[in-house]
């Protein structure tokens, strides 16, 4: 029996296409850090290599402070003292990426009937971002942060996708077992990997990556209609 469903956010609940959305993330934060002194391509470059530390992430520290102290290590000690440029960068200028952003309607709706079946309801996007950033984004989809029972940030866990140990601690946070758990998210690589705790999975393929080319048959998968007939079953 499924207890918990947990959500993906970038081309799940928020269809976009996440390429189109990291390049125009960096463009965005390179421009407001260039007042600053910071050139762009160093910057990317830092930027690139902390979130590659975050997925080496073994739950010892939140990706935070993993993020943080490889930055520092590329930038310098001033990137501490900057920290709160980036915090009023996810205030304003991250704001514009939601017009690149798709929307729909019917998501929002489908994220509240789950949880009106009396079933835990978590965002489960990868915590690269803070949870501003976070926080931003399901808002784009139509949400809010009470619609869920919690969310992941960098802030909160010390975990990236695809990582097994990034769904263990969902798992143990919903004070479920792995097998009563449902994971949904249009990514194979990082969002199916939770089959193999147990978890049941569907994929989304509206906005599908699938890097390695794997066999779809593999997963329960389909477009929203399909999503919205499986979850009908559950």
């Amino acid at each position: 029996m499924i207890k918990a469903v947990f959500f993906d956010l970038d081309g799940t609940l928020l269809p976009l296409d996440q390429e189109l959305l990291i390049e125009n993330y960096f463009m965005l934060l390179a421009k407001k850090l260039a007042s600053f002194g910071y050139e762009p391509n160093t910057l990317i470059k830092a930027i690139k290599h902390a979130a590659e530390a975050m997925k080496k992430n073994n739950g010892l520290r939140t990706n935070e402070a993993v993020f943080w102290e490889d930055y520092t290590h590329s930038i310098g000690d001033q990137a501490r003292t900057h920290k709160s440029l980036f915090t009023d960068f996810y205030k304003h200028e991250f704001q514009k990426l939601k017009e690149i952003c798709g929307y729909n309607y019917k998501m929002a709706r489908i994220v509240k009937a789950v949880r009106e079946k009396g079933l835990q309801v978590a965002l489960a996007t990868n915590p690269v971002f803070p949870a501003i950033a976070q926080e931003s984004r399901m808002r784009w989809a139509g949400l809010e942060p009470e619609d869920f029972d919690f969310y992941t940030s960098y802030e909160n866990i010390g975990f990236t996708k695809p990582n097994l140990g990034y769904y263990r601690e969902l798992a143990r946070r919903a004070k479920v077992a792995a097998s009563e758990c449902l994971m949904i998210g249009n990514d194979v690589e990082d969002d199916m990997v939770a089959d193999q705790l147990g978890m049941r999975v569907f994929l989304l393929t509206d906005c599908l990556i699938n890097n390695k080319g794997d066999d779809l048959s593999e997963f329960p998968h389909g477009d929203l209609a399909e999503m919205q007939s499986f979850l009908s079953k559950i």
